[in-house]
């Protein structure tokens, strides 16, 4: 991908932020890396997310983080954007990844605001002009106070996206009014993408352009349906579909990534095992996770995209 690209053909709808598959010796399962992968294009994503949140970052070495990038790479063969995570709480080892992740091939990053140093504002905006410096990629903000308990302040976003080098805003601030606050403040092509599911349809209809989800990966179709509906102004449809899936998203964001892969193991398309310190799920919460599943059925959780497409009368859904 070229700087010049506009980020708004592609930076947008529902991108699932995809888990890394372990086999049973820990190491990276890339034959189950590519089945993911490939669920997700054929539902007609626009780009995925590799070695971020949900996929154990910090938990990878370098060289494998290189290795599923560059696997994502091979996958996708130009069918979809591939968005490789790396950020870090030091500056230098942020600049290491993003140039391993430019070597690879991915065709953008995403950075989170330095974690755990809580620096000023001041210090993030300096961190992410010098991973900026250091890369012709095109660089995806994320904003997660939660984890990293400094925000990323609207005032050094603004002045940040002043820079053609920074595309967009994954925001795990679940303030839905944020694009409505930010639009104006922001050049045209700049996007915004929530990184909440819970609040993610409220943050689209209030100006923002898509989500980064963890949800996507066990419904991808749904959510995608979701989007659509919101954007042609069918809000009623797309509350129905944001409501049946409102029990997995609450099992899901309980323990992620450890749900999220649970999930994944329970419709086949990895085993459940995760890296220390994140541990599998214990029985009540796989339960809960089962029964979750259970109420979406099975038939909304395979079917093809295009069912959520139609007519009022074939599609079932309210107006």
């Amino acid at each position: 991908m070229t700087l010049n690209a506009n980020p708004a053909t592609w930076l947008t709808g529902y991108i699932p932020d995809l888990p890394t598959p372990f086999d049973e010796n820990d190491r990276i399962d890339l034959a189950a890396f590519a089945k993911l992968c490939e669920r997700q294009i054929e539902a007609g994503v626009p780009a995925i997310v590799v070695c971020e949140t949900v996929g154990e970052a910090s938990t990878l070495t370098p060289a494998e983080q290189e290795i599923i990038i560059r696997a994502a790479i091979k996958i996708a063969r130009g069918r979809v954007r591939v968005i490789a995570g790396a950020g870090s709480n030091s500056t230098s080892q942020a600049i290491e990844l993003t140039r391993r992740a430019e070597i690879a091939g991915a065709d953008a990053v995403l950075s989170v605001v330095p974690y755990y140093n809580m620096p000023m504002q001041i210090g993030i905006q300096a961190h992410f002009r010098a991973i900026a410096d250091s890369t012709a990629l095109p660089i995806i903000l994320h904003d997660i106070p939660s984890r990293t308990i400094r925000e990323l302040s609207d005032d050094t976003l603004a002045r940040l996206a002043q820079s053609r080098q920074f595309i967009g805003l994954r925001d795990g601030t679940s303030d839905v009014l944020r694009p409505m606050r930010l639009r104006s403040r922001l050049p045209s092509g700049f996007r915004l993408l929530s990184g909440d599911d819970a609040t993610a349809l409220a943050f689209v209809a209030n100006g923002g352009d898509g989500c980064m989800s963890t949800i996507s990966n066990v419904a991808p179709e749904l959510c995608q349906a979701i989007f659509s509906n919101c954007r042609q102004g069918r809000l009623q449809s797309a509350r129905y579909l944001q409501n049946r899936l409102a029990p997995l998203n609450a099992a899901l964001s309980k323990e992620s990534p450890a749900a999220l892969k649970y999930a994944l193991s329970m419709l086949g398309f990895m085993r459940p095992s995760t890296r220390l310190p994140i541990v599998e799920l214990g029985e009540p919460a796989k339960a809960e996770v089962a029964r979750a599943i259970a109420e979406i059925g099975d038939e909304d959780l395979v079917c093809p995209s295009q069912i959520w497409y139609g007519s009022r009368a074939g599609n079932g859904l309210p107006g």
